[in-house]
């Protein structure tokens, strides 16, 4: 397919760069042709990205199926057993599957199998908090204060690695969320073919100020996100991979990459065509002496013309973004 280049976003960094060759020896990196290499590698990104005839007629979310509908006002105990999966069960959950439901997409219907209540909170449900801080002991036996000090499940206490329990103070407490009530509903979500409107089990949580959406679809009907085949040669050591996509507002667009922890000058670098997006990030990479790890940067640009339905590349791998939030 013959796909023209709409608009090239970003731009040029103008400070002097330098990369690393094969053999360890230093050499400089041209930023204008550092553009000039994003250009070509997006182009060719574009070229080789066959996702299938499943991309355009079947079901390929590209978000989490567990999601928020609203705003939680969460504390930072809400916020991170949301986040790990923490909960308590305190409602009728029902275990009878639904008849298939829906999926609205802006080219048409997609009738699918559903699954059940009691399903969808195996699906959320992740395990128990550990032993630390503020959470509530469970029934059963206590040790009292001496030579064997505290419970573990006490407050103010957190438990290491090797078990031993010792004091944290002003930790974050690890509590569940408590599940108090579910409804099947539906929730707005980013796929293949664009913001569709899919099943899903709304779950009524005592803890939080909006209900926790489970997407009902049943696994049978949900179709994998293709794998990219981007370019075989590796990129210039000044392009930074795109590793999700925060928020997408009509032809606003946020993204995170992937970025050394001594790296700077971090610049969006967008790429788009009739029906794809590539995006990925401009870095001045660190020369001297730093931790190896991975850092997330966020960066964003405004798009010549809304999304839509067009695909978000990475221009590193050439894989389909997905959408993961703040």
């Amino acid at each position: 397919m013959r796909r023209r280049v709409i608009l090239l976003l970003g731009l040029p960094i103008v400070l002097a760069m330098t990369g690393c060759a094969q053999d360890g020896t230093t050499q400089a990196v041209d930023p204008e042709n550092r553009w000039d290499s994003f250009h070509d590698r997006a182009a060719r990104v574009v070229e080789a990205w066959q996702p299938g005839e499943v991309w355009k007629t079947g079901y390929v979310p590209l978000q989490a199926a567990t999601m928020l509908i609203g705003d939680p006002k969460f504390t930072p105990e809400t916020e991170q057993a949301f986040q790990a999966g923490w909960y308590r069960d305190q409602a009728d959950l029902p275990t009878a599957v639904p008849k298939d439901g829906t999926i609205r997409f802006p080219d048409g219907p997609l009738a699918v199998p559903l699954v059940s209540a009691a399903e969808a909170y195996r699906q959320i449900d992740l395990g128990d908090p550990p032993p630390c801080p503020g959470r509530p002991k469970l029934p059963g036996p206590t040790i009292e204060p001496g030579a064997d000090g505290p419970s573990p499940g006490a407050g103010g206490s957190t438990a290491g690695p090797d078990g031993s329990v010792s004091s944290t103070p002003g930790a974050v407490a690890c509590v569940p969320l408590t599940v108090t009530g579910v409804q099947l509903g539906a929730a707005e979500i980013r796929t293949s073919r664009g913001l569709a409107t899919v099943p899903a089990w709304l779950f009524t949580v005592d803890e939080l100020a909006a209900p926790v959406a489970r997407l009902a679809v049943a696994e049978s009907a949900v179709d994998a996100v293709p794998a990219g085949d981007g370019p075989s040669a590796p990129p210039v050591p000044e392009l930074a991979a795109a590793q999700n996509v925060i928020s997408i507002d009509g032809a606003d667009l946020k993204w995170r990459i992937g970025v050394g922890a001594c790296d700077s000058g971090f610049e969006p670098l967008v790429a788009e065509f009739d029906d794809v997006v590539v995006i990925g990030g401009g870095v001045v990479r660190s020369t001297g002496v730093c931790t190896d790890q991975l850092v997330l940067k966020p960066v964003e640009a405004t798009l010549k013309a809304p999304l839509g339905a067009r695909a978000i590349l990475d221009v590193v791998t050439g894989s389909p973004v997905s959408l993961l939030g703040e």
